[in-house]
């Protein structure tokens, strides 16, 4: 079993589609081993986004992600999940994601684009780690 992690950032939350959006990883035959449910703390949304410190998007993000409570889940499945839900997210940006995506069909904004996914195994181990940790050794 490959593991990633899911967030349904505030814009899914506020319009509530974080079901809509799980059914679509369910049918695609992903399942939950971990869902939560909760606001994360600037420090928190600091060190999950390090890579992208020092770029101009980088406060509105962080103020984004700890503006209104999220939900952090992480998928399991056979094969390569990672990039099974990245394709399934569709681009950064909803005008350029493809019809049929997440983003695609649901999106407005790339700044509120419903959610994030890693976007490797080795940070998908990471994301796991920083928001449920000691799971990812099970």
């Amino acid at each position: 079993m490959s593991r990633t992690l899911v967030i349904f950032k505030p814009d899914a939350v506020r319009r509530g589609l974080v079901g809509t959006i799980l059914a679509r990883f369910e049918a695609r035959g992903l399942a939950l081993a971990a869902l939560e449910y909760r606001t994360l703390p600037r420090p928190v949304v600091r060190s999950h986004y390090a890579e992208h410190q020092g770029k101009p998007f980088f406060e509105d993000l962080v103020s984004f992600l700890s503006g209104g409570p999220v939900v952090v889940g992480v998928l399991e499945g056979r094969g390569d999940v990672v990039n099974m839900v990245r394709t399934m997210m569709g681009a950064t940006d909803p005008a350029k994601s493809d019809p049929g995506t997440i983003r695609g069909d649901l999106a407005m904004l790339i700044g509120e684009n419903l959610i994030h996914g890693s976007d490797s195994e080795e940070s998908a181990s990471r994301e796991i780690e920083l928001f449920f940790p000691g799971m990812d050794s099970e």
